[in-house]
């Protein structure tokens, strides 16, 4: 039968005391929502397990009482790289933050052993069952397999996080890892018998020589690296309290990047060795019988590669299993090493793993004599393939750009956002916006920026990698910083790009919605720069009010005397005295400096005129109420001025501005351009298809309701080739901005320039040709401001200019293609 999570306590161990008021008043203020001056505080220890000490933490007022979990370093001395708690922490983080892999959440980190002694972090306590036996006394046959299914599904998906796009790129080395792993446990097995207790095994030498002569070839590349759990059993598990569904997975101190399949074998030892609590261990399933309901080990592997998209490993499972095996009795033996010194969390049960540690070498050299192993092919192959034809590298069905779950319900959510609200209220916004009270903002709009605060639709464009760059600088390296305090969700969703692509298409059908989500130009773009460039004294007075959507931006680049798409021509000068930049220049298509909540302007110059060509320009911040700055005249996209939102001419007079809002240092604007020119610059092409789609939708709509020539446009063939055509290009169009995205998120922006250099020519005039078929089907309404379609045709238009010219992007290709034709 299953333990209950809570059941799993026992009293603290000896050499496990902790200061109970230090660790009260560390936790009332870390901790978010942690009662305040409860009258009840109590800590016991977790005995499960080995490695860090684990404690129950219950705390509360009468009978309110909240349970949390802490996670230590031992005390006394470690092994080299042993328990390192900041890394369990980091990847819970991480994965809680970013994915759908079920791991409980974490509060705050403390690395300040004068608290409790040792490092340590608080998390989330997940009510539920942990299954102790693998074996499942107790448990229906049915339900065990539905267990083991859930938990090779689990495995499964912490495989297939993208530790790039959740930020954990640099968590460990990916290549050669179990070449390295074999000579760390080597090592830690040999500190942990230098002075003879425990005695070493001369297997065990053998069993690492045999490791190391029969290494994978797919180990050294690292190329199908990702995240290792490093300990990922059932026991390790935590279930539903009634469902048969992992709700938590835990234990995460070998956690890093590597070689899979390392899980795989370790998961899977009970096959081979039952390791449990008795003196000695038991053979495995394949050796004493199957319980009923659990899969054999081919079937629980087979479920794991269906779900992970892993090759059957029948010519590498030996190796696999006696790695696992092998780094077991080293783990055993420090375990054992560590009892004998009077610090092992397990207490007087860690007298028995000396034993262990022997025993399972025996069963690694019984292991690698064996013939055979697995079976040459999956079970699912039989069955599927009954004839014995072989079918290989078949695709998932979801296909490649398939959003996740929890996208999808952020897109559903959405949806149903801009039908209840954003489209019922265009035409309010459009009147207001032609009336003399244009400038204005309507009420409804800042009503709504509310409301999608609230639903959780605010701030989807923040990359979590910028998001996690501005938390470090904002709230410090301390506990605050991973705090769920009210400025922490104004960064987002966590969202790569790719996944922001899905709902930045479906914000780009309204020419209003972006601004609703607080996810519009330059808006996005501005804060994306701060995000990345800013130091924090930036970020605290102007990323913060942008974040919450009190205050709007501008982007004060382009100038009305030189062709401003090259960046080098720009003439505005910003010139040092003292401790100020005093500006001089006249800036023009300056898109939101019209708006009266426009605070703060980004604006490109000159700092030194005489540097080398990439090195003269700089970026600056200046408030827009600053002495000297004079909005000259809103300017007109084919006759729209986009109020209240606006592009102004802007003229800079002696513009005095302190040195502190320099952005990373004179001479880096246009380093900072080409950065800008990544997430930001991509996002008019993900909306572009949303507009694309609001066009296709008017045409069809129009189509079927409209005669001409004695029947609806739509029974005209040459109206259905047209209209096909669109589609197809829509489509094509839109593979290429998810492509795009991947490869910024896989990639970084400068590898990716490429592909968003394509979508950046693709997009508007895909979108171009749709909406222009969309306004030929509407006749003379299409030309009125009656429809959005003329609106978003100008915009569309305008963004082969503004995002930079189709010429540019196009010589960027080809330079591109040359390069690889040379290689």
């Amino acid at each position: 039968m299953a333990s209950r999570t809570g059941d799993l306590v026992s009293p603290f161990q000896p050499a496990h005391q902790l200061d109970l008021d230090a660790l009260l008043r560390y936790a009332s203020v870390n901790v978010s929502d942690f009662p305040r001056s409860p009258s009840k505080f109590t800590i016991s220890q977790f005995g499960h397990g080995q490695s860090n000490p684990t404690f129950l933490m219950e705390v509360g007022s009468g009978a309110a009482v909240k349970r949390y979990v802490l996670r230590k370093k031992p005390a006394g001395k470690l092994l080299e790289s042993a328990h390192a708690v900041d890394r369990e922490f980091q990847v819970l983080r991480a994965l809680g933050d970013h994915t759908v892999v079920p791991v409980p959440k974490v509060f705050c980190l403390c690395n300040d052993p004068n608290v409790i002694g040792t490092a340590f972090y608080i998390m989330e306590f997940l009510e539920g069952r942990i299954f102790i036996d693998s074996k499942l006394p107790g448990v229906p046959p049915e339900r065990r397999r539905a267990i083991y299914r859930a938990t090779a599904k689990t495995l499964a998906s912490i495989h297939s996080a993208n530790v790039d796009m959740i930020g954990l790129g640099k968590y460990g080395r990916r290549d050669n890892y179990c070449r390295r792993q074999i000579e760390r446990w080597a090592r830690q097995y040999i500190a942990s018998t230098a002075e003879g207790k425990p005695a070493s095994n001369p297997k065990m030498f053998r069993l690492i020589d045999w490791l190391r002569q029969n290494i994978p070839p797919e180990d050294s590349s690292g190329v199908a690296a990702g995240i290792v759990h490093g300990d990922f059993r059932i026991d390790n598990l935590v279930f539903h309290p009634t469902e048969d569904r992992v709700i938590g997975i835990l234990d995460w101190e070998l956690s890093t990047l590597g070689n899979q399949m390392s899980d795989v074998a370790h998961c899977c030892l009970p096959y081979t060795v039952v390791i449990g609590q008795n003196k000695h261990l038991d053979a495995g399933f394949e050796v004493t019988g199957i319980p009923e309901g659990i899969p054999s080990q081919a079937e629980f592997l087979d479920d794991y590669c269906s779900a992970s998209g892993n090759p059957w490993p029948a010519k590498v499972w030996k190796f696999y299993v006696a790695f696992a095996l092998f780094r077991g009795a080293s783990i055993c033996t420090g375990i054992y090493n560590r009892w004998l010194l009077g610090n092992a969390s397990g207490g007087e049960r860690a007298r028995y793993v000396g034993n262990h540690a022997n025993e399972l070498i025996n069963f690694a050299m019984d292991f690698i004599a064996r013939k055979s192993v697995l079976p040459e092919n999956p079970p699912s192959d039989a069955k599927q393939f009954g004839n014995g034809n072989k079918i290989q590298n078949i695709l998932d069905e979801r296909g490649r750009f398939v959003p996740s779950q929890r996208v999808l319900e952020l897109r559903n959510k959405l949806i149903k956002f801009m039908e209840d609200y954003i489209y019922p209220n265009e035409k309010e916004f459009e009147k207001l916006a032609q009336s003399d009270a244009r400038w204005t903002i309507h009420p409804e709009e800042e009503r709504l920026r509310e409301l999608a605060r609230k639903e959780g639709l605010w701030n989807l464009w923040i990359p979590f990698d910028s998001a996690a760059r501005a938390r470090k600088l904002i709230f410090g390296e301390g506990p605050n910083s991973i705090s769920d305090g009210g400025r922490d969700l104004l960064f987002g969703a966590g969202l790569s790009n790719l996944e922001y692509g899905y709902l930045c298409e479906i914000m780009g059908r309204s020419f209003w919605a972006p601004q609703i989500f607080n996810c519009s130009a330059p808006d996005t773009g501005n804060m994306e720069v701060l995000l990345r460039y800013g130091n924090k004294e930036q970020l605290e007075e102007w990323l913060i009010p942008l974040l919450e959507g009190k205050i709007r931006s501008a982007f004060a680049m382009t100038e009305p005397q030189v062709a401003s798409s090259e960046a080098t021509n720009i003439e505005c000068s910003i010139k040092r005295q003292g401790d100020s930049y005093i500006i001089n220049g006249n800036k023009w298509w300056t898109s939101g400096a019209m708006d009266p909540r426009c605070r703060v302007l980004i604006v490109m110059g000159k700092t030194d005129f005489s540097a080398a060509k990439h090195k003269q320009q700089s970026m600056i911040l200046v408030d827009i109420k600053t002495p000297g700055v004079h909005i000259k005249r809103p300017l007109l996209v084919f006759g729209f001025d986009d109020a209240p939102h606006g592009h102004a001419e802007i003229s800079f007079e002696n513009v005095c501005v302190p040195a502190k809002n320099i952005l990373l240092g004179e001479g880096r604007g246009f380093e900072i351009a080409q950065g800008r020119l990544g997430p930001g610059r991509l996002h008019h092409c993900m909306r572009l298809i949303g507009a694309a789609e609001r066009g296709m939708q008017l045409m069809a709509e129009r189509a079927l309701s409209r005669k001409a020539f004695g029947k609806f446009i739509a029974q005209h063939g040459s109206f259905l080739s047209e209209m096909a055509k669109c589609r197809i290009e829509l489509e094509r169009t839109r593979l290429l901005v998810l492509e795009a995205a991947d490869q910024l998120d896989r990639l970084g922006n400068k590898k990716a320039r490429g592909t968003i250099a394509m979508a950046k020519v693709a997009a508007p005039n895909m979108a171009l040709k749709v909406l222009d078929m969309a306004i030929q089907v509407h006749g003379a309404a299409g030309f009125s401001t009656d429809t959005v379609l003329s609106h978003l045709w100008a915009t569309a238009r305008t963004l082969r200019v503004a995002d930079g010219p189709d010429d540019v992007h196009l010589g960027t290709i080809a330079k591109l293609e040359l390069q690889r034709a040379k290689l």
